[in-house]
């Protein structure tokens, strides 16, 4: 039943891994026409994923969670590359592992997100964090050819 969302998943940590060396590290923080940065799109992408994985668990936000949801809003300047594309691959990597774990008969049980808690179910969480994150891969990717 997740296997569609562990393709999404999967595509997007090889896609990262193709576009590493493309990035220009000297432009990180560019917004090019006022358009997301990278380093926007590789923070917002670890930190989508990881709190819908949250979410999927049936968890609220930690006081961690929470702060680098506050902070994905600022440029990092002491941030790299290479940490940046980290994180992002780690947070892949843990809802692969998420994905696995998750029982079938779960898949429909109800789910919250956000401060408005929006209803949704477990899957929901889980192919909105696949899907989402491959949009932040595409939107990279453009970006990275835009700089």
């Amino acid at each position: 039943m997740l296997q569609p969302a562990a393709h999404s998943l999967l595509h997007s940590r090889e896609e990262l891994d193709r576009l590493a060396p493309l990035i220009p590290a000297d432009a990180l923080w560019t917004k090019p026409g006022g358009a997301a940065s990278i380093g926007w799109h590789l923070k917002h992408l670890a930190g989508s994923t990881d709190r819908l994985m949250s979410y999927a668990r049936g968890e609220q936000l930690s006081d961690e969670q929470k702060a680098r949801l506050t902070a994905e809003s600022h440029d990092d300047p002491a941030a790299s590359v290479a940490e940046l594309l980290a994180r992002a691959k780690a947070v892949l990597q843990a809802g692969l592992v998420q994905l696995e774990a998750t029982a079938t008969a779960s898949l429909t049980e109800p789910r919250a997100i956000g401060r408005a808690q929006l209803p949704t179910t477990v899957i929901g969480c889980l192919f909105h964090a696949a899907e989402h994150a491959y949009r932040h891969v595409g939107q990279l990717a453009t970006t990275i050819r835009q700089l």
